[in-house]
């Protein structure tokens, strides 16, 4: 393959504005991509379901029992992406996305041609041989997947974009289930079918792949490492070398490690515990792949079109609760004889179960939706493929290890709901650890919910902070909670300057530390505590972050905009030394005066609960980034006074 390519990709901007993630299917740096990914899903699930149907009631195989069929298949399906997860990735970074895509397409035909013979000839060994080759299709596709988004989506399309792959990928798997199972079952020739079906679904991907926009390498120096075992070692090395990545890895590997608890157990949890028959788990699976996608379309609105992580709480919180009571909901249901899908909707209590489900699994979409899109704004892009594979081979360690952890539990006497149960205490304890190592997310959380619960939170000018490299944003200061707005209107982590008195409130203070705010105080006052704060602020634009000041000194006592300091000014003074020169980004918050937290009342802020009741509307206005050589406080001044206008 080579590195060259004939186009340009569509890089996204601001001629690809979008009122929806669905206007993505519209466009062409979107909709081929999506229909090709959804395309393979199908196959994967219409081929494997079709397959596992055909070995377990099928054909009599000595060697592969009914009971193993579907363990069997599974594994021989994920071994590839631990076997080679690590070289896919180097491949992504390498090579133009979309040659890589279409190599992948036309192995996919000759893959679903050959298992064509095995369904006509009912060969269970080329099946299997099959199916470890559609895992290896499925292993190069990943990292290429998740690698693409990013080069041909902005950040403000990234959630939703994310959103509509993981909707369409668990739409798709659900179609190709239920496709397969009813295939299948057609008298003499269900087998035959199945085969033609899974061509005719490869050639149709490979079709719609030959529109997909070009997608230049990123690294296309790198050398490939053929050795999957140290490769892997090296991508998780590399992983590891960004904490909030990694750690981000974990816990999306640890959403396949609860979702795979889940969807071993539907058939054993419907025959078992509900008493359904076969078409009852299927329903089990329906509403469970509704709910991931709805969750997962959620992300964008709930999100406001940012890359949001406060949303990944949210979901882990949800995902805790009804698993939890989905233990309570399958206890003490009576015994009674097989039901059909009509005689187990009819009983009420089952409602409980359905419901329990679905949004367990809305949770969940709305969990790794945003953690999948921080993975690809944050990864080096450079490495970014390497990044995806890196967490494949997690997630296939995950599910292996779910796997044995939930018979092993079984082995000892558990019940499926008692394994439910305790999957969902482990979902708490794991997301507490991973958020108390990843502060952002906590801080994230607690934005989210101060601008969806306490206040109804409206950004306009949004556009204007910088994604990428070193900036300055300056604000008037209004209320103790200013902070904490203003990192749910940013889609990216800001490093605050505040008054050192700020730190001694019991909870902002831990906040505020949590989000390592940089203290400042009068010289006069301590020169040790100044000094340092304009130091750590330089820091802070040498690592190419987001510096936001108060250039007012200190919260307004009246509500007015107060004279500007010059704080602003040595701080670019000393950028400007090291040849940092960040632009200046003017904000306004507004309509906070008058709230709980402003110094509205005589005694100070924080006196009298629900002064305004809740859902209040506040707003935040930005403006264009002023060039740091313009800048001076008068000048800043009036740019904020004219946003508050």
């Amino acid at each position: 393959m080579s590195t060259a390519v004939a186009e340009e990709p569509v890089a996204p901007s601001a001629a690809h504005a979008h009122p929806n993630q669905f206007a993505l299917l519209k466009q062409r740096r979107f909709a081929p991509f999506f229909w090709t990914q959804f395309a393979g899903a199908a196959n994967d699930n219409l081929f494997k379901f079709a397959f596992t149907v055909m070995v377990t009631y099928q054909l009599q195989v000595a060697w592969l029992p009914p009971a193993l069929a579907g363990l069997v298949i599974g594994a021989l399906f994920i071994l590839p992406f631990l076997l080679f997860s690590a070289t896919s990735g180097q491949l992504a970074d390498k090579y133009d996305k979309r040659t890589l895509i279409r190599f992948v397409k036309w192995l996919e035909i000759g893959i679903m041609a050959l298992a064509t013979v095995g369904f006509f000839g009912a060969n269970v060994p080329i099946l299997l041989a099959c199916t470890f080759l559609m895992g290896l299709h499925s292993t190069l596709f990943g990292p290429v997947k998740f690698a693409y988004l990013p080069q041909h989506l902005g950040e403000r399309e990234l959630t939703g974009g994310n959103g509509m792959v993981e909707m369409g990928t668990f739409v798709a798997i659900l179609l190709g289930n239920v496709a397969g199972g009813l295939i299948v079952a057609v008298p003499e020739v269900g087998p035959h079918w199945v085969g033609l079906s899974c061509i005719a679904l490869a050639v149709a991907g490979r079709l719609v792949a030959q529109w997909i926009p070009a997608s230049p390498s990123t690294d296309p120096e790198l050398r490939i490492n053929w050795n999957p075992f140290t490769e892997t070692w090296r991508n998780l090395k590399l992983a590891h070398g960004n904490l909030v990545v990694f750690r981000s890895l974990l816990g999306i590997s640890w959403m396949w490690f609860f979702g795979a608890v889940f969807l071993s157990q539907f058939p054993s949890f419907a025959k078992e515990v509900l008493h359904g028959n076969e078409q009852v788990a299927s329903l089990l699976l329906v509403v469970f792949s509704v709910g991931i996608g709805v969750g997962s379309l959620l992300c964008e609105m709930l999100s406001r079109r940012h890359v949001d992580i406060g949303l990944v709480p949210v979901g882990a919180i949800g995902m805790t609760v009804f698993a939890v009571d989905l233990y309570f909901a399958a206890r003490g249901l009576p015994p009674s004889a097989t039901l059909t899908v009509a005689q187990f909707v009819a009983v009420a209590a089952h409602w409980r179960v359905m419901a329990d489900l679905a949004l367990l699994s809305l949770f969940a979409g709305l969990y790794s939706v945003p953690m999948y899109a921080l993975i690809q704004l944050r990864a080096q892009p450079t490495h970014r493929a390497r990044i995806i594979a890196a967490n494949n081979i997690l997630n296939a360690l995950f599910m292996i290890a779910s796997s044995v952890i939930a018979g092993a539990l079984l082995g000892a006497g558990a019940s499926i709901p008692q394994i439910f149960l305790l999957t969902g205490i482990a979902n708490a304890l794991v997301a507490a650890y991973i958020f108390l190592l990843v502060p952002e997310y906590l801080l994230r959380f607690v934005a989210w919910m101060a601008t969806h619960v306490a206040y109804r939170f409206r950004v306009h000018g949004d556009e204007h902070i910088p994604v990428a490299g070193p900036a300055v944003l300056a604000c008037n200061h209004v209320s103790f909670v200013d902070a904490v707005l203003l990192m749910a209107a940013s889609p990216r982590p800001i490093y605050f300057v505040m008054d050192h008195r700020i730190f001694r409130l019991p909870v902002l203070g831990w906040l505020f530390r949590l989000a390592k705010a940089i203290p400042v105080a009068p010289q006069k006052e301590d020169p040790a505590v100044y000094e340092a704060a304009f130091e750590r602020s330089v820091q802070v634009l040498r690592n190419g972050d987001l510096l936001l000041i108060f250039p007012e000194g200190g919260i307004t006592r009246d509500g007015q905009l107060q004279p500007f300091k010059g704080g602003i000014m040595k701080i670019l003074e000393r950028a400007r030394a090291e040849g940092i020169e960040p632009p200046v980004v003017p904000m306004a918050l507004t309509n906070l005066w008058g709230s709980f937290f402003s110094r509205i009342e005589k005694d100070g802020a924080m006196v009298r609960p629900f002064r305004r009741g809740i859902f209040n509307r506040v707003g935040l206005n930005v403006g264009p980034a002023m060039p740091a050589q313009q800048v001076q406080p008068e000048l800043l001044h009036q740019r904020v006074a004219q946003l508050l206008a």
